[in-house]
Formats: structure tokens, sequence, C-alpha cells
């Protein structure tokens, strides 16, 4: 007696009913049927079908399940999970069904995530093929809100493995025989020599700072930062990060220089970082910086412009808008209102806004605003504090 006859018969109702039972078994999916019977016609004692049931109750699968054997795995297939039909089994099945009934069938074709469309094409083919009159297709996790899901399922490891690529900076070691340039400067009294050495493409590549006063403290560091600067260079630093870095340190000795180009220089460093800046850096990242030649300091006294190049262009504008002016002479006059300017708390400030040089002034430590010179110190105008001299 199969599994349909037991129940009956432990209601009571086997002889009364016993065409239902028959129908039963003769219209239930033979895998669905089998599932339910594996304890009567599979050979499996209650322990073990309570132990099994309890595991797909843990896991969501037989997979590993105790005393289930592997011949009977796809007996417990299910639509999705651990062992799930295949999208083709989906199709073989309603292909077996549609010729008993007039109307189409109400069955989906679950697809895992990874299917592709030549896979989607294959299965309406298929089902072309074998006279199914309707099909509908769901891939897995194909919209926001999933009614049911495999919430134990395992994403896909991927399939190529993750390189790694370590990158290191290459130095570019100079040639042997090379371009470079030496100046003597005096800074504040203290005299030196910086010699320059550059690539081929006239790139700086190297700096030797030599002091007067060999044997000396400042001598010293001196050799040891153009050691320092000259590697940073070959790796590949560039050459506006040191300027921006070192631009207007002050520490002693610092005043008056030999130089047309850079009359103050507030140390050393400074001087030499400006005039690394004019000896290679080009005239817009030098003008961003706020450094100029002498004769470009010139030029703009005169003309109010840096450069010959923006002299030409400033006048051909002028010329652009004395025909404008000329051809619109009818046209009515509209009142143009200038920019503001951002707000500006002292005169350090709005000379860096009408200049275009930042200014070194430290900010003042009481209410916050750039301080201006005063003499050799520093006072602001705003609270009337002093960076120390009264």
């Amino acid at each position: 007696m199969d599994y349909a006859g037991v129940r009956l018969q432990e209601t009571g109702q086997l002889g009364s009913s016993r065409h239902r039972a028959e129908t039963f078994q003769r219209e239930t999916a033979p895998a669905w049927r089998q599932a339910f019977l594996s304890r009567y016609r599979l050979g499996y004692t209650d322990e073990t079908v309570e132990a099994i049931v309890e595991y797909i109750g843990e896991n969501g699968h037989v997979v590993d399940a105790p005393g289930l054997k592997t011949e009977h795995y796809s007996i417990f297939d299910c639509a999705m999970g651990e062992r799930a039909i295949t999208p083709m089994g989906h199709v073989r099945m309603m292909a077996a069904v549609q010729p008993f009934i007039s109307g189409a069938i109400s069955k989906t074709v679950n697809m895992p995530e990874s299917a592709t469309l030549e896979e989607v094409e294959e299965i309406y083919f298929e089902s072309w093929k074998l006279g199914i009159k309707a099909l509908a297709i769901y891939r897995d996790n194909c919209k926001v809100g999933q009614p049911l899901s495999d919430g134990k399922a395992k994403p896909a490891a991927a399939e190529t493995e993750t390189v790694v690529v370590e990158s290191r900076p290459i130095r570019r070691r100079l040639p042997k025989s090379r371009a470079s340039r030496t100046v003597s400067f005096t800074v504040g009294g203290a005299e030196g020599y910086m010699t320059a050495g550059a690539y081929d493409d006239g790139s700086l590549g190297e700096v030797f700072i030599k002091m007067s006063k060999q044997g000396s403290t400042l001598a010293g560091v001196m050799d040891a930062y153009s050691i320092a600067i000259s590697i940073g260079l070959q790796y590949g630093v560039p050459l506006e990060a040191y300027i921006d870095k070192f631009l207007n340190m002050r520490f002693e000795p610092a005043g008056l220089t030999d130089d047309a180009d850079i009359r103050m220089a507030q140390s050393v460093m400074d001087y030499i970082f400006r005039r690394l800046a004019l000896d290679f850096l080009t005239f817009d990242a030098r003008s961003a910086l706020g450094i100029y030649s002498a004769d470009e300091r010139s030029r703009q006294l005169e003309t109010g412009v840096y450069t010959a190049t923006e002299l030409e262009t400033a006048a051909e504008t002028g010329v652009a808008d004395v025909e404008v002016q000329s051809m619109s002479q009818s046209a009515p006059a509209v009142e143009i209102t200038p920019a503001p300017m951002g707000e500006v708390h002292s005169s350090a400030e709005l000379m860096e806004r009408i200049t275009g040089k930042a200014s070194d002034a430290p900010m003042c430590f009481t209410c916050g605003i750039k301080m201006r010179p005063s003499g050799s110190c520093y006072a602001c105008e705003g609270c009337g504090s002093t960076s120390g001299c009264s």
C-alpha cells in the first residue's frame, strides 16, 4: 500500500474513497509523489526520514543529508536553492502536460542569475519545438523586491583571480654628461654657490648647494639637503611641489641679495627655490606662485602686463573694443556693475587681492585676521596685537 492508501486507512476513509486515492496517484507529478513516498518505496526507516526532514529544515537542501543516498538527490530537486531543477527540466515538464490541456500552462521557468542571452534564446526555441503554447521566464534577482529567494545561497566566486600590481617609483638618473648652471649668491651676508643639473629635455634633475663657510652647521645641512632634493627630483617629485612648500620659509641668514631678480629673501632656502623657479618653470607656473623676474616687473609697471605676449594680446583686444564701439554707437548704454570683491579684513589681504601675490604674514593669534608688516614684526589691524614687538 502506498502513502495515499496509508493516510486513508489511518483516517478511516479507505473503503469509501479508494477511487479518490487512485485519482491522487494518477494525477500527481511523478517526482513529487516519489518524494512523499520515499518512506515506503525507497526503503528509509522512520528515524532516517525524520533526520532527513530535520536537515532539510535547517539547511534548505538535501545535499549531505544524513542517511540519504546520492542517487536519490534528484527526487528532492525544486525550483531554486542548492539543487534546483534545470531550466530545460521545466520546459520538458510543460511539454509532457501540454498535449492533455486545451490552454496554456501557468508555469514559470526559473533561471539562475548568471543566465546569458543565448541560454534564454535556447529555452524559447526548445519550447517552440516541443509545442508549448506559452512560456514565462524569471531570472533570479532580476527584481528589487523578490517574493521568494534563496537566502542561504552563496554568491558565485569570481572566476578570474585578482592580480595585485605593486607600483614603485623608478629613479630616472641623469646622463653622465649633462648641462648644468652654477649661480653664486649672497643672502644676508652669507655667500654660497648653487649648481643645477638638467636632463636632455631641460627639466631639473639635481641641485648642489655649497656655502662659503665650510665645516659650519649651515654648510653641512645644505649639503645633505641638496642630496635629498636631487634624489626626490630623480624619483619624479615635481619641482613645483618643492617650490610651493619651501617658498617664504623664514630663518637666518635672511635679507638683501646680490641677485637683480630676487632683491629680498627670507632665507637661503627661499632664495634657492625662487631662483630655481625663474630658471626652470614656465611663466604660467611662476605667475601662479607670484614669482617674476626684474624685467617682467618693470614691464608690468610700464604697461600693466608682465610679458610681451600679454601686451600684444591687450593691444589686439583694445583695437577690437574700438571697432565694436564704433559699430554700436546707436546701441543704448548699459551700466556694468563690477563684480564684488571677496571679503577683505586687512590691508595685507587687500594687497593680496590687488597684486595677486600671497603674503607670508601670519594670522593674528587673538582675532584670526591676517597681520600686516610693521618694521621687522607684524601688527594686527583688527585688535592691535603684535607678533612680539612693542
